[in-house]
Protein backbone atom coordinates (compact mmCIF):
# COMPACT_ATOMS: atom_id res chain seq x y z
CA UNK A 1 0.00 0.00 0.00
CA UNK A 2 1.45 3.39 -0.95
CA UNK A 3 2.04 5.74 1.97
CA UNK A 4 -0.41 8.67 1.83
CA UNK A 5 0.73 12.20 2.58
CA UNK A 6 0.89 12.96 6.29
CA UNK A 7 -2.08 14.93 7.58
CA UNK A 8 -2.12 15.77 11.25
CA UNK A 9 -5.84 15.83 11.96
CA UNK A 10 -7.98 15.81 15.07
CA UNK A 11 -11.05 14.89 13.04
CA UNK A 12 -13.10 12.20 14.75
CA UNK A 13 -13.65 9.25 12.41
CA UNK A 14 -15.68 6.16 13.29
CA UNK A 15 -15.32 3.09 11.06
CA UNK A 16 -18.25 0.67 11.29
CA UNK A 17 -17.04 -2.86 10.64
CA UNK A 18 -13.61 -4.48 10.94
CA UNK A 19 -13.62 -6.52 7.78
CA UNK A 20 -11.02 -5.91 5.11
CA UNK A 21 -12.64 -2.65 3.99
CA UNK A 22 -12.86 -1.28 7.51
CA UNK A 23 -9.32 -2.31 8.46
CA UNK A 24 -7.94 -0.86 5.21
CA UNK A 25 -9.74 2.43 5.85
CA UNK A 26 -8.60 2.69 9.45
CA UNK A 27 -5.02 1.71 8.63
CA UNK A 28 -4.82 4.27 5.83
CA UNK A 29 -6.17 7.05 8.06
CA UNK A 30 -3.86 6.25 10.96
CA UNK A 31 -0.82 6.11 8.71
CA UNK A 32 -1.86 9.46 7.21
CA UNK A 33 -1.79 11.09 10.64
CA UNK A 34 -5.44 10.95 11.74
CA UNK A 35 -5.17 10.57 15.50
CA UNK A 36 -8.81 10.05 16.48
CA UNK A 37 -10.00 6.93 14.66
CA UNK A 38 -12.29 4.32 16.22
CA UNK A 39 -13.26 0.98 14.62
CA UNK A 40 -16.44 -0.70 15.84
CA UNK A 41 -16.93 -4.40 15.10
CA UNK A 42 -20.18 -6.15 16.00
CA UNK A 43 -18.61 -9.61 16.10
CA UNK A 44 -16.14 -10.81 18.72
CA UNK A 45 -13.31 -10.94 16.18
CA UNK A 46 -12.00 -8.70 13.39
CA UNK A 47 -11.80 -9.88 9.81
CA UNK A 48 -15.42 -9.85 8.66
CA UNK A 49 -15.80 -12.44 5.91
CA UNK A 50 -12.22 -13.52 6.52
CA UNK A 51 -12.47 -16.39 8.97
CA UNK A 52 -9.26 -18.42 9.25
CA UNK A 53 -9.60 -21.38 11.64
CA UNK A 54 -7.59 -24.47 12.68
CA UNK A 55 -10.23 -27.09 13.57
CA UNK A 56 -8.36 -30.14 12.26
CA UNK A 57 -4.86 -29.43 13.54
CA UNK A 58 -2.20 -26.74 13.11
CA UNK A 59 -2.95 -25.99 9.44
CA UNK A 60 -5.57 -23.45 8.45
CA UNK A 61 -9.09 -23.97 7.16
CA UNK A 62 -10.71 -20.95 5.52
CA UNK A 63 -14.40 -20.71 6.38
CA UNK A 64 -14.58 -17.45 4.46
CA UNK A 65 -12.31 -15.73 1.94
CA UNK A 66 -10.01 -18.24 0.28
CA UNK A 67 -7.98 -16.64 -2.52
CA UNK A 68 -6.59 -13.38 -3.81
CA UNK A 69 -8.01 -13.05 -7.32
CA UNK A 70 -5.55 -11.70 -9.86
CA UNK A 71 -2.10 -10.19 -9.52
CA UNK A 72 -1.28 -7.29 -11.83
CA UNK A 73 -2.76 -4.07 -10.52
CA UNK A 74 -3.98 -5.78 -7.34
CA UNK A 75 -2.78 -3.92 -4.22
CA UNK A 76 -4.01 -6.77 -2.01
CA UNK A 77 -1.76 -9.21 -3.88
CA UNK A 78 1.10 -6.71 -3.55
CA UNK A 79 0.50 -6.42 0.19
CA UNK A 80 0.53 -10.20 0.65
CA UNK A 81 3.63 -10.55 -1.51
CA UNK A 82 5.46 -7.77 0.34
CA UNK A 83 4.90 -9.53 3.65
CA UNK A 84 5.64 -13.03 2.26
CA UNK A 85 2.10 -14.25 2.93
CA UNK A 86 1.49 -16.09 -0.35
CA UNK A 87 1.58 -19.85 -0.65
CA UNK A 88 4.50 -21.45 -2.43
CA UNK A 89 4.73 -24.84 -4.11
CA UNK A 90 1.96 -27.32 -4.83
CA UNK A 91 -0.17 -26.59 -1.77
CA UNK A 92 -2.05 -23.87 -3.65
CA UNK A 93 -5.00 -26.16 -4.39
CA UNK A 94 -8.16 -24.63 -5.84
CA UNK A 95 -11.79 -25.58 -5.99
CA UNK A 96 -13.07 -27.19 -9.19
CA UNK A 97 -14.52 -24.67 -11.63
CA UNK A 98 -15.37 -25.23 -15.31
CA UNK A 99 -12.37 -23.17 -16.41
CA UNK A 100 -9.95 -25.22 -14.27
CA UNK A 101 -11.18 -28.79 -14.78
CA UNK A 102 -8.36 -31.32 -15.28
CA UNK A 103 -8.23 -35.13 -15.64
CA UNK A 104 -7.57 -35.18 -11.89
CA UNK A 105 -11.19 -34.18 -11.33
CA UNK A 106 -13.34 -37.31 -11.14
CA UNK A 107 -16.87 -36.76 -12.48
CA UNK A 108 -19.53 -39.31 -11.52
CA UNK A 109 -23.17 -39.56 -12.49
CA UNK A 110 -25.75 -40.63 -9.95
CA UNK A 111 -25.70 -44.16 -11.34
CA UNK A 112 -22.14 -44.54 -10.07
CA UNK A 113 -20.47 -44.27 -13.48
CA UNK A 114 -17.33 -42.19 -13.88
CA UNK A 115 -17.73 -39.94 -16.91
CA UNK A 116 -15.03 -39.94 -19.60
CA UNK A 117 -12.55 -37.10 -18.87
CA UNK A 118 -12.47 -36.17 -22.54
CA UNK A 119 -16.24 -35.58 -22.61
CA UNK A 120 -16.07 -33.52 -19.43
CA UNK A 121 -13.21 -31.43 -20.79
CA UNK A 122 -15.06 -30.68 -24.04
CA UNK A 123 -18.22 -29.51 -22.30
CA UNK A 124 -16.37 -27.49 -19.65
CA UNK A 125 -14.29 -25.86 -22.36
CA UNK A 126 -17.43 -24.89 -24.26
CA UNK A 127 -18.97 -23.49 -21.07
CA UNK A 128 -15.85 -21.39 -20.42
CA UNK A 129 -15.95 -20.00 -23.96
CA UNK A 130 -19.61 -19.07 -23.62
CA UNK A 131 -19.17 -17.38 -20.26
CA UNK A 132 -16.09 -15.57 -21.57
CA UNK A 133 -18.28 -14.00 -24.26
CA UNK A 134 -20.48 -12.59 -21.52
CA UNK A 135 -17.57 -11.38 -19.39
CA UNK A 136 -15.90 -9.83 -22.44
CA UNK A 137 -19.10 -7.98 -23.42
CA UNK A 138 -19.40 -9.87 -26.71
CA UNK A 139 -22.98 -11.06 -26.35
CA UNK A 140 -25.39 -10.69 -29.23
CA UNK A 141 -27.84 -7.86 -28.59
CA UNK A 142 -30.77 -10.25 -28.13
CA UNK A 143 -29.16 -11.52 -24.92
CA UNK A 144 -28.64 -8.09 -23.35
CA UNK A 145 -31.95 -8.27 -21.53
CA UNK A 146 -31.70 -11.98 -20.68
CA UNK A 147 -30.47 -13.83 -17.64
CA UNK A 148 -27.11 -15.55 -17.75
CA UNK A 149 -28.84 -18.92 -17.43
CA UNK A 150 -31.13 -18.26 -20.40
CA UNK A 151 -28.23 -17.14 -22.58
CA UNK A 152 -26.17 -20.22 -21.68
CA UNK A 153 -29.08 -22.57 -22.38
CA UNK A 154 -29.66 -21.15 -25.86
CA UNK A 155 -25.99 -20.99 -26.76
CA UNK A 156 -25.43 -24.57 -25.60
CA UNK A 157 -28.46 -25.88 -27.51
CA UNK A 158 -27.09 -24.29 -30.68
CA UNK A 159 -23.73 -26.01 -30.26
CA UNK A 160 -22.98 -29.29 -32.11
CA UNK A 161 -21.55 -30.57 -28.83
CA UNK A 162 -25.03 -30.72 -27.29
CA UNK A 163 -25.87 -33.77 -29.39
CA UNK A 164 -22.38 -35.10 -30.08
CA UNK A 165 -21.49 -35.90 -26.44
CA UNK A 166 -23.75 -38.38 -24.66
CA UNK A 167 -23.84 -36.66 -21.26
CA UNK A 168 -23.29 -33.11 -22.50
CA UNK A 169 -26.51 -31.66 -21.05
CA UNK A 170 -25.86 -33.13 -17.60
CA UNK A 171 -22.25 -31.95 -17.55
CA UNK A 172 -23.35 -28.51 -18.73
CA UNK A 173 -25.82 -28.36 -15.84
CA UNK A 174 -22.92 -29.10 -13.47
CA UNK A 175 -21.02 -26.19 -15.06
CA UNK A 176 -23.92 -23.84 -14.42
CA UNK A 177 -24.24 -25.10 -10.85
CA UNK A 178 -20.53 -24.48 -10.34
CA UNK A 179 -20.80 -20.98 -11.82
CA UNK A 180 -23.45 -20.19 -9.19
CA UNK A 181 -20.62 -20.39 -6.66
CA UNK A 182 -18.73 -17.66 -8.49
CA UNK A 183 -21.87 -15.54 -8.73
CA UNK A 184 -23.15 -16.24 -5.18
CA UNK A 185 -26.60 -16.77 -6.64
CA UNK A 186 -29.36 -19.29 -6.10
CA UNK A 187 -29.48 -19.72 -9.87
CA UNK A 188 -27.92 -18.27 -13.01
CA UNK A 189 -31.49 -17.53 -14.08
CA UNK A 190 -31.34 -14.71 -11.52
CA UNK A 191 -28.08 -13.22 -12.82
CA UNK A 192 -27.80 -10.59 -15.54
CA UNK A 193 -26.07 -11.87 -18.68
CA UNK A 194 -25.01 -8.38 -19.73
CA UNK A 195 -23.92 -6.90 -16.42
CA UNK A 196 -21.24 -9.46 -15.57
CA UNK A 197 -19.12 -7.78 -18.25
CA UNK A 198 -18.67 -4.91 -15.78
CA UNK A 199 -16.61 -7.19 -13.55
CA UNK A 200 -12.86 -6.87 -14.14
CA UNK A 201 -10.65 -9.95 -13.79
CA UNK A 202 -7.09 -8.83 -13.11
CA UNK A 203 -4.21 -10.46 -15.01
CA UNK A 204 -2.12 -13.14 -13.35
CA UNK A 205 -3.16 -16.28 -11.50
CA UNK A 206 -6.80 -16.10 -10.51
CA UNK A 207 -6.49 -18.40 -7.49
CA UNK A 208 -3.61 -17.05 -5.41
CA UNK A 209 -3.53 -19.09 -2.21
CA UNK A 210 -2.11 -17.76 1.01
CA UNK A 211 0.55 -19.46 3.09
CA UNK A 212 0.38 -21.08 6.53
CA UNK A 213 -1.07 -17.96 8.16
CA UNK A 214 -4.08 -18.01 5.85
CA UNK A 215 -6.14 -14.94 5.06
CA UNK A 216 -6.01 -13.82 8.68
CA UNK A 217 -2.34 -12.99 8.14
CA UNK A 218 -3.44 -10.29 5.66
CA UNK A 219 -5.85 -8.81 8.19
CA UNK A 220 -3.13 -8.98 10.84
CA UNK A 221 -0.85 -6.75 8.74
CA UNK A 222 -3.51 -4.05 8.84
CA UNK A 223 -4.32 -4.65 12.50
CA UNK A 224 -0.67 -4.14 13.47
CA UNK A 225 -0.80 -0.62 12.03
CA UNK A 226 -3.59 0.39 14.44
CA UNK A 227 -2.84 1.80 17.87
CA UNK A 228 -4.13 -0.05 20.96
CA UNK A 229 -7.75 0.80 21.64
CA UNK A 230 -8.60 1.78 18.05
CA UNK A 231 -10.47 -1.50 17.47
CA UNK A 232 -13.44 -2.35 19.67
CA UNK A 233 -15.11 -5.72 19.11
CA UNK A 234 -18.55 -6.79 20.35
CA UNK A 235 -19.84 -3.29 19.55
CA UNK A 236 -23.08 -3.58 17.62
CA UNK A 237 -24.06 -0.28 16.02
CA UNK A 238 -27.80 0.30 16.23
CA UNK A 239 -28.17 3.85 14.91
CA UNK A 240 -26.17 6.37 12.90
CA UNK A 241 -27.53 9.90 13.30
CA UNK A 242 -26.14 12.31 10.74
CA UNK A 243 -26.68 15.92 9.69
CA UNK A 244 -26.91 16.99 13.34
CA UNK A 245 -27.42 20.75 13.60
CA UNK A 246 -25.88 22.99 16.21
CA UNK A 247 -23.36 20.39 17.42
CA UNK A 248 -19.59 20.35 17.17
CA UNK A 249 -19.70 16.91 15.54
CA UNK A 250 -22.45 16.31 12.95
CA UNK A 251 -22.64 12.51 13.32
CA UNK A 252 -23.51 10.38 16.34
CA UNK A 253 -23.07 6.59 16.46
CA UNK A 254 -25.19 4.67 18.97
CA UNK A 255 -24.28 1.15 20.12
CA UNK A 256 -26.41 -1.63 21.60
CA UNK A 257 -24.52 -1.42 24.91
CA UNK A 258 -25.50 2.25 25.32
CA UNK A 259 -22.20 3.71 24.15
CA UNK A 260 -22.43 6.88 22.06
CA UNK A 261 -19.65 8.19 19.87
CA UNK A 262 -19.62 11.64 18.36
CA UNK A 263 -17.89 11.91 15.02
CA UNK A 264 -17.07 14.21 12.16
CA UNK A 265 -17.15 11.32 9.70
CA UNK A 266 -18.35 7.73 9.71
CA UNK A 267 -17.20 5.10 7.21
CA UNK A 268 -19.79 2.33 6.96
CA UNK A 269 -18.32 -0.99 5.75
CA UNK A 270 -21.20 -3.27 6.74
CA UNK A 271 -22.05 -6.04 4.29
CA UNK A 272 -24.81 -5.54 1.75
CA UNK A 273 -26.68 -8.40 3.41
CA UNK A 274 -26.66 -6.53 6.72
CA UNK A 275 -27.77 -3.32 5.03
CA UNK A 276 -30.64 -5.10 3.33
CA UNK A 277 -31.99 -6.06 6.75
CA UNK A 278 -31.02 -3.02 8.83
CA UNK A 279 -30.50 0.07 6.65
CA UNK A 280 -34.04 1.40 7.01
CA UNK A 281 -33.68 1.49 10.79
CA UNK A 282 -29.95 2.15 11.03
CA UNK A 283 -29.79 5.70 9.65
CA UNK A 284 -31.43 8.87 10.96
CA UNK A 285 -32.49 10.68 8.86
CA UNK A 286 -33.26 7.92 6.39
CA UNK A 287 -30.90 7.27 3.52
CA UNK A 288 -31.67 8.96 0.20
CA UNK A 289 -34.05 7.02 -2.03
CA UNK A 290 -31.34 6.25 -4.59
CA UNK A 291 -29.16 4.59 -1.98
CA UNK A 292 -32.01 2.57 -0.49
CA UNK A 293 -32.97 1.49 -3.99
CA UNK A 294 -29.40 0.30 -4.63
CA UNK A 295 -29.38 -1.72 -1.40
CA UNK A 296 -32.67 -3.31 -2.35
CA UNK A 297 -31.87 -4.04 -6.00
CA UNK A 298 -28.30 -5.37 -5.82
CA UNK A 299 -28.10 -9.10 -5.18
CA UNK A 300 -26.31 -10.59 -2.20
CA UNK A 301 -26.03 -14.35 -2.24
CA UNK A 302 -24.80 -17.07 0.09
CA UNK A 303 -21.86 -19.39 -0.60
CA UNK A 304 -21.11 -22.00 2.05
CA UNK A 305 -18.44 -24.66 2.54
CA UNK A 306 -18.85 -28.14 3.97
CA UNK A 307 -15.62 -29.58 5.38
CA UNK A 308 -15.42 -33.33 5.99
CA UNK A 309 -12.40 -34.64 7.91
CA UNK A 310 -12.22 -38.42 7.37
CA UNK A 311 -8.97 -39.05 9.22
CA UNK A 312 -7.84 -41.20 6.28
CA UNK A 313 -7.76 -40.80 2.52
CA UNK A 314 -10.18 -43.06 0.62
CA UNK A 315 -9.87 -41.39 -2.80
CA UNK A 316 -7.10 -42.11 -5.35
CA UNK A 317 -3.82 -40.21 -5.14
CA UNK A 318 -4.43 -38.60 -8.53
CA UNK A 319 -7.93 -37.42 -7.60
CA UNK A 320 -8.26 -33.68 -6.96
CA UNK A 321 -12.01 -33.70 -6.51
CA UNK A 322 -15.20 -35.75 -6.75
CA UNK A 323 -17.81 -33.94 -8.84
CA UNK A 324 -21.51 -34.85 -8.79
CA UNK A 325 -23.46 -34.94 -12.07
CA UNK A 326 -27.22 -35.36 -11.74
CA UNK A 327 -29.77 -36.66 -14.22
CA UNK A 328 -31.94 -33.65 -13.34
CA UNK A 329 -29.87 -31.07 -11.50
CA UNK A 330 -31.26 -27.82 -10.05
CA UNK A 331 -29.77 -25.70 -12.86
CA UNK A 332 -31.58 -27.72 -15.52
CA UNK A 333 -33.99 -25.29 -17.16
CA UNK A 334 -37.06 -27.45 -16.64
CA UNK A 335 -36.17 -28.32 -13.06
CA UNK A 336 -35.53 -24.68 -12.21
CA UNK A 337 -38.88 -23.65 -13.65
CA UNK A 338 -40.65 -26.38 -11.71
CA UNK A 339 -38.90 -25.52 -8.44
CA UNK A 340 -39.01 -21.73 -8.76
CA UNK A 341 -42.02 -21.45 -6.47
CA UNK A 342 -42.91 -23.21 -3.25
CA UNK A 343 -40.67 -25.27 -0.96
CA UNK A 344 -40.40 -28.52 -2.89
CA UNK A 345 -36.72 -27.80 -3.59
CA UNK A 346 -35.89 -28.28 0.11
CA UNK A 347 -36.35 -32.03 -0.26
CA UNK A 348 -33.42 -32.11 -2.68
CA UNK A 349 -31.31 -29.24 -1.33
CA UNK A 350 -28.19 -31.42 -1.53
CA UNK A 351 -28.34 -31.45 -5.34
CA UNK A 352 -26.89 -27.94 -5.26
CA UNK A 353 -23.57 -29.34 -3.95
CA UNK A 354 -21.20 -29.28 -6.94
CA UNK A 355 -18.79 -31.83 -5.52
CA UNK A 356 -16.06 -32.34 -2.96
CA UNK A 357 -12.56 -30.97 -3.55
CA UNK A 358 -9.30 -31.74 -1.81
CA UNK A 359 -8.08 -29.08 0.63
CA UNK A 360 -4.61 -27.56 0.70
CA UNK A 361 -2.39 -28.97 3.49
CA UNK A 362 -5.16 -31.34 4.64
CA UNK A 363 -4.66 -34.76 2.97
CA UNK A 364 -7.70 -36.34 4.66
CA UNK A 365 -10.18 -33.46 4.26
CA UNK A 366 -12.70 -32.79 1.48
CA UNK A 367 -14.60 -29.53 0.96
CA UNK A 368 -18.05 -29.32 -0.59
CA UNK A 369 -19.48 -26.07 -2.00
CA UNK A 370 -23.12 -25.04 -1.97
CA UNK A 371 -24.83 -21.77 -2.87
CA UNK A 372 -28.01 -19.77 -2.74
CA UNK A 373 -31.21 -20.74 -1.00
CA UNK A 374 -29.99 -24.32 -0.67
CA UNK A 375 -26.97 -23.09 1.29
CA UNK A 376 -29.24 -21.07 3.54
CA UNK A 377 -31.42 -24.13 4.12
CA UNK A 378 -28.38 -26.30 4.82
CA UNK A 379 -27.38 -23.96 7.64
CA UNK A 380 -30.60 -24.89 9.48
CA UNK A 381 -29.84 -28.62 9.49
CA UNK A 382 -26.71 -28.92 11.60
CA UNK A 383 -23.37 -30.64 11.09
CA UNK A 384 -24.51 -34.20 11.88
CA UNK A 385 -27.34 -34.30 9.32
CA UNK A 386 -25.31 -32.53 6.63
CA UNK A 387 -22.40 -34.91 7.17
CA UNK A 388 -24.67 -37.94 6.84
CA UNK A 389 -26.12 -36.63 3.57
CA UNK A 390 -22.66 -35.95 2.15
CA UNK A 391 -21.42 -39.44 3.01
CA UNK A 392 -24.47 -40.96 1.31
CA UNK A 393 -23.75 -38.91 -1.80
CA UNK A 394 -20.10 -39.91 -1.90
CA UNK A 395 -20.92 -43.60 -1.45
CA UNK A 396 -23.74 -43.71 -4.00
CA UNK A 397 -21.94 -41.72 -6.70
CA UNK A 398 -18.51 -43.35 -6.45
CA UNK A 399 -19.22 -46.84 -5.12
CA UNK A 400 -16.11 -46.48 -2.96
CA UNK A 401 -15.77 -47.50 0.67
CA UNK A 402 -16.35 -44.12 2.28
CA UNK A 403 -15.82 -44.04 6.07
CA UNK A 404 -17.78 -41.88 8.47
CA UNK A 405 -16.12 -38.48 8.90
CA UNK A 406 -14.32 -37.78 12.15
CA UNK A 407 -15.49 -34.19 12.06
CA UNK A 408 -17.85 -32.02 10.01
CA UNK A 409 -17.51 -28.25 9.82
CA UNK A 410 -19.91 -25.86 8.08
CA UNK A 411 -19.66 -22.21 7.24
CA UNK A 412 -22.84 -20.32 8.17
CA UNK A 413 -22.65 -16.92 6.51
CA UNK A 414 -26.40 -16.55 6.08
CA UNK A 415 -27.05 -17.24 9.75
CA UNK A 416 -24.52 -14.63 10.85
CA UNK A 417 -26.71 -11.62 11.72
CA UNK A 418 -23.91 -9.17 10.90
CA UNK A 419 -23.20 -10.58 7.43
CA UNK A 420 -26.34 -12.33 6.07
CA UNK A 421 -24.66 -13.86 3.03
CA UNK A 422 -21.36 -13.95 1.21
CA UNK A 423 -20.99 -11.49 -1.66
CA UNK A 424 -22.69 -9.41 -4.31
CA UNK A 425 -24.07 -10.23 -7.74
CA UNK A 426 -26.02 -8.24 -10.34
CA UNK A 427 -29.57 -9.55 -10.76
CA UNK A 428 -31.27 -9.87 -14.11
CA UNK A 429 -32.76 -6.51 -15.09
CA UNK A 430 -30.58 -4.37 -12.79
CA UNK A 431 -28.01 -1.76 -13.83
CA UNK A 432 -25.03 -2.74 -11.73
CA UNK A 433 -22.99 0.37 -12.53
CA UNK A 434 -25.78 2.72 -11.46
CA UNK A 435 -26.59 0.84 -8.26
CA UNK A 436 -22.96 0.31 -7.20
CA UNK A 437 -22.28 4.03 -7.68
CA UNK A 438 -25.39 4.96 -5.72
CA UNK A 439 -24.36 2.68 -2.86
CA UNK A 440 -20.81 4.08 -2.86
CA UNK A 441 -21.87 7.75 -2.86
CA UNK A 442 -21.06 9.54 0.43
CA UNK A 443 -23.78 11.38 2.27
CA UNK A 444 -23.34 15.15 1.99
CA UNK A 445 -25.44 17.54 4.02
CA UNK A 446 -29.10 17.24 3.08
CA UNK A 447 -31.14 20.20 1.96
CA UNK A 448 -32.40 20.64 5.52
CA UNK A 449 -29.10 19.79 7.26
CA UNK A 450 -26.32 22.16 6.26
CA UNK A 451 -22.88 21.69 7.74
CA UNK A 452 -19.33 22.94 7.43
CA UNK A 453 -18.20 19.29 7.47
CA UNK A 454 -19.07 17.53 4.19
CA UNK A 455 -18.71 13.78 3.67
CA UNK A 456 -20.36 12.95 6.94
CA UNK A 457 -21.15 9.30 6.11
CA UNK A 458 -19.08 7.31 3.63
CA UNK A 459 -19.57 3.76 2.35
CA UNK A 460 -16.99 1.07 1.59
CA UNK A 461 -17.00 -2.69 0.99
CA UNK A 462 -17.09 -5.06 -1.98
CA UNK A 463 -20.64 -4.04 -2.91
CA UNK A 464 -19.55 -0.41 -3.39
CA UNK A 465 -17.10 -1.06 -6.23
CA UNK A 466 -18.30 -1.13 -9.83
CA UNK A 467 -15.50 -3.35 -11.14
CA UNK A 468 -14.41 -5.60 -8.28
CA UNK A 469 -17.49 -6.68 -6.39
CA UNK A 470 -17.47 -10.24 -4.94
CA UNK A 471 -13.76 -10.04 -4.07
CA UNK A 472 -11.66 -9.17 -1.06
CA UNK A 473 -9.72 -6.99 -3.48
CA UNK A 474 -12.83 -4.86 -3.97
CA UNK A 475 -13.32 -4.52 -0.21
CA UNK A 476 -9.70 -3.61 0.36
CA UNK A 477 -9.47 -0.89 -2.26
CA UNK A 478 -12.81 0.69 -1.35
CA UNK A 479 -11.64 1.01 2.25
CA UNK A 480 -8.56 2.85 1.02
CA UNK A 481 -10.71 4.87 -1.39
CA UNK A 482 -12.96 6.26 1.35
CA UNK A 483 -10.02 6.97 3.65
CA UNK A 484 -8.37 8.85 0.81
CA UNK A 485 -11.51 10.98 0.37
CA UNK A 486 -11.05 12.20 3.93
CA UNK A 487 -7.30 12.65 3.55
CA UNK A 488 -7.85 14.77 0.44
CA UNK A 489 -10.53 16.77 2.24
CA UNK A 490 -8.21 17.70 5.09
CA UNK A 491 -5.31 18.44 2.78
CA UNK A 492 -7.59 20.88 0.95
CA UNK A 493 -8.80 22.41 4.20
Amino acid sequence: MNSPPTVTSSARVVVVGAGLAGLAAASTLVQAGFNNVQVLEAMSRPGGRINTTRPFGPDVIELGANWIHGQKGNPLFDLAKKHSLLSEGTSATTMCLPASVTPRDYFFDEGGRQLPPGDVEQVCSLFSKLTSRAFDNKLEKRYHSESLGRYLDEAFAASPLASAVKDAAKIFEWCKRSECTDEASSSLYEVSALQISEYTALPGGFFNCLGPGGYQAVADVLLRSLHPGVLLCDRQVTRIQWGLEGEAHPVRVLCADGQELKADHVIVTASLGFLKERASALFEPALPDAKMRAIERLGFGTVDKIFLDFGERFWPEDCAGIQLVWEEGPEDQGVHRLMSEGDAWKATWYKKICGFDIVARHPTVLCGWITGREAQYMETLGEKEVGEVCVRLLRSFTGWQVPEPKQVLLSTWWSNPYVKGSYTFIPHGVSGVREHKALAAPLPPTATHTSTKPLQVLFAGEATHVKFYTTTHGAYITGIREAQRLIDLYIDL
